[in-house]
């Protein structure tokens, strides 16, 4: 009979595995702002995940509790403090013990903890935004996924909702990480209400073409022909009155 934990514990070690390797062997330069093709992805991250936010009604979010699943070294919760949540209000996890040790010291009023997102450590309802951005892509065993997506789910309130940015196409160059797409997404999140939206030009792309013209990457990001990612909205429908 197989162990059920034991298989969730092993895609855990992988992926701990991965991102330390990731942090020996890849020049911080690869993902700084300084390269004006990362410069690019990340504005145009910032703009949409904005307007996505505006036009759902979330600004101001004073009041808004959010969790960041995979918060990293904690820009995702960064960002949400710029635009006006309180850090008391903040929550993240993180596997890796490096980005959590930053995410930390970088939002020391936020509940940074330390997991692999399989069972989260908070109670039921007990966010209004759940952020997970490129976390479901770096997961390639199914039942991890769909365990992250299940407490993803149950910590949600009513009327909350599920903030999504993660890879659609695979990179075959990468075989540690494996492409989520729609149809998957609204297997793992049943219960939700789920709009996405093809955004960010391929990072090859955007790393060749915005040095040389920001208004021609401007241009192929709008076709979204070439567009990597999905963000969107997962919607938990709040409790008839």
């Amino acid at each position: 009979m197989t162990d059920p934990r034991g298989s969730l514990d092993a895609e855990a070690e992988r992926i701990r595995r991965v991102f330390e390797e990731r942090s020996r062997t890849i020049p911080w330069q690869r993902y700084s702002v300084s390269d004006p093709g990362v410069l690019f992805m990340h504005l145009q991250r910032i703009r949409s995940v904005v307007r996505l936010l505006a036009r759902e009604g979330w600004f101001p979010l004073h009041e808004t509790r959010a969790l960041d699943v995979g918060c990293g070294t904690g820009g995702w919760l960064v960002d949400f403090e710029s635009w006006g949540a309180r850090q008391s209000n903040l929550a993240g996890i993180e596997i890796e013990p490096s980005r959590l040790a930053q995410a930390r010291t970088r939002l020391r009023d936020a509940d940074i903890r330390q997991g692999d997102g399989a069972t989260l450590p908070w109670a039921d309802e007990s966010f209004d935004l759940v952020v997970q951005s490129t976390v479901f892509t770096s997961i390639l065993d199914a039942e991890m996924r769909r365990d992250l997506a299940r407490e993803m789910a149950r910590v949600l309130r009513p009327g909350g909702a599920v903030l999504w940015y993660d890879f659609f196409r695979d990179n075959p160059r990468n075989p540690h990480v494996r492409a989520v797409r729609s149809d998957e997404i609204r297997r793992l999140f049943p219960g939700l209400v789920c709009e996405l939206r093809r955004v960010t030009l391929a990072p090859p792309i955007s790393r060749r073409v915005a040095p040389l013209t920001w208004t021609a990457a401007l241009w192929l990001e709008a076709t979204r022909l070439l567009n990597t990612h999905y963000l969107g909205v997962l919607r938990r429908v709040a409790h008839p009155a």
